[in-house]
C-alpha cells in the first residue's frame, strides 16, 4: 500500500525519472509486506502463548522432562519468548513507509515542501477508522469475557476513560491501554510519531538526514531517563527506530536513482542484523527499552540490505508472509481481545499444559482480522488514499 511518487511539476525528464523511481520501488514492497506480516505474526503468538499456555518454565518444571508430541512442539516454539521484537520492526517500516513519498518527491525537487495538513488528515483517515473499530471490538469481546468468571487478568479497564485514553493516543501517558488490548500501546506512538512528522521532514530539508537520525539518537536516549524509568511510555523513547526506517528509505531513493536495485546483498551488514538481534534478545532480560534499540538497529541492517535484492525479495517465503502483511494492521490491533475471549469460554482463563491450543487459537484470530480488514481497514485505506494530492495520485 504504497505512497507513489511526485508532484506534476518540473521538467518532462525530471517527471519521467520520478515515475521510473516510484515503478522501480513499488516492484520490491513485498518485501516490506512480508516483514510487516512477520512482525504481526510474531507479536500475536507471543501473546497468545501469554493468554493461553503455562509458559516455558512452568511447562519445563512440571512436563518438560517426558519426551512426546506436546513437549517438542513446546520446546520448538522457545524462540517465541523474543516475540515482541515484532515490536521494533513495525517502527522501522511504519518509518520507511511514511517517509519513502518524501524522499522520492525531494530526489526530484529538492525544494518540495511537505503539505502537514494533508499528511496529518491521510493519517487520520488510515489509522482511527481502524482504532474506532478495534476499541468498539475491544469493549464487545471483554464484556462477553467478563460474564464468565473468574475474570481473566488481561482485561483492564474498559469504562468511557480508558476509552477516551486510548482515542486520544495517551496511553502509557495518561492511563493504560483498553481492556484486555495491551497491544495498543504502540499505536498510540504512531500516532504520535505522525503528529511531529513535518518537524522531522523540515529539519531533514534544513540539516540534512544523517545530522537529524544524531540528533534523533540523543533525544531517544534523554527520553529513556525522562520518561522510560518513570514508567511513561513516549514517542520519544522509540524515536530512533522510526528515523531508521526513514533512512532506509531514503538510501532506497538513491539506489534506485543510480539504477543500483540489482545490487547483491552484504553479508557482513547481514552478519551484524544478526548479532545485534541475539544482543536484543539477551539485553530484553535487563530491560524491554535496550532490547528494542538493539532489535530495531538489527532489521533495520537487514532491511537495508534486503532491499537490494530482486532475488531475495521474490522468493516463496516472502511471498507468503505478504498476504498476511495485507491484513497485518487489522491482526494487531484486535488478536488480543479474541484470544481472551477463547480462554475464557474454552478454559476459564486457566492456562493450559498443552501448547497446540494456541495454533488454533491464532488461525481464529487470523480469520477474524481479515474480516475485520475487509469490514474496515480497506474502505480506510481507500479514504486515505482519495485525499492524496492530484500530483500524487496521477503516478500510482
Amino acid at each position: 500500500m504504497s505512497e507513489t511518487a511526485l508532484d506534476a511539476t518540473g521538467s518532462s525528464l525530471s517527471f519521467a525519472a520520478a515515475a521510473r523511481s516510484a515503478t522501480n520501488v513499488a516492484d520490491k514492497e513485498h518485501v516490506i509486506d512480508a516483514m510487516r506480516g512477520f512482525a504481526a505474526l510474531l507479536v500475536a503468538y507471543f501473546h497468545c502463548r501469554q493468554v493461553e499456555w503455562i509458559g516455558m518454565q512452568s511447562f519445563h518444571r512440571v512436563a518438560g522432562k517426558s519426551l512426546d508430541l506436546n513437549t517438542i512442539v513446546a520446546y520448538l516454539t522457545l524462540p517465541i519468548a523474543w516475540g515482541s521484537a515484532g515490536v521494533p520492526i513495525f517502527f522501522v517500516i511504519s518509518g520507511y513507509c511514511i517517509h519513502r513519498s518524501a524522499a522520492q518527491r525531494l530526489a526530484a525537487f529538492p525544494d518540495y515542501r511537505l503539505d502537514a495538513m494533508n499528511f496529518w488528515a491521510r493519517r487520520l483517515a488510515r489509522i482511527y477508522p481502524v482504532l474506532i473499530a478495534a476499541l468498539l471490538l475491544t469493549l464487545a469481546l471483554d464484556w462477553t469475557s467478563l460474564q464468565f468468571p473468574p475474570v481473566n487478568h488481561k482485561i483492564l479497564d474498559i469504562g468511557p476513560r480508558a476509552f477516551l485514553v486510548n482515542l486520544f493516543s495517551l496511553q502509557g501517558v495518561a492511563g493504560k491501554t483498553y481492556g484486555s488490548n495491551g497491544a495498543l500501546w504502540t499505536l498510540s506512538l504512531e500516532v504520535q510519531f505522525y503528529a511531529v512528522y513535518p518537524l522531522l521532514f523540515a529539519l531533514r530539508r534544513r540539516l540534512g538526514l544523517p545530522v537529524v537520525l544524531g540528533l534523533v539518537a540523543l533525544v531517544n536516549l534523554a527520553s529513556f531517563f525522562v520518561f522510560e524509568r518513570r514508567d511513561l511510555q513516549f514517542f520519544t523513547s522509540f524515536w530512533l527506530s522510526w528515523t531508521l526506517g526513514a533512512w532506509i528509505a531514503e538510501a532506497q531513493v538513491t539506489r534506485v536513482k543510480h539504477d543500483a536495485r540489482d545490487s547483491r546483498m552484504s553479508w557482513p551488514m547481514v552478519g551484524a542484523a544478526a548479532l545485534l538481534t541475539a544482543l536484543g534478545c539477551v539485553a530484553f532480560h535487563f530491560g524491554q527499552f535496550y532490547a528494542f534499540q538493539l532489535w530495531a538497529l538489527g532489521f533495520a541492517c537487514y532491511l537495508n540490505e534486503a532491499l537490494k535484492s530482486r532475488r531475495h525479495n521474490d522468493t516463496p517465503a516472502i511471498r507468503l508472509l505478504s498476504r498476511f502483511g495485507d491484513f497485518s494492521f487489522s491482526l494487531y490491533s484486535i488478536h488480543l481481545p479474541v484470544f481472551v475471549l477463547l480462554s475464557t469460554l474454552l478454559y476459564r482463563s486457566a492456562l493450559q499444559m498443552s501448547i497446540f491450543p494456541t495454533f488454533a487459537f491464532m488461525l481464529v484470530a487470523l480469520a477474524v482480522a481479515w474480516v475485520f480488514y475487509r469490514c474496515i481497514e480497506l474502505p480506510a485505506m481507500k479514504w486515505s488514499a482519495s485525499l492524496k494530492p492530484a500530483g500524487a495520485k496521477r503516478l500510482r
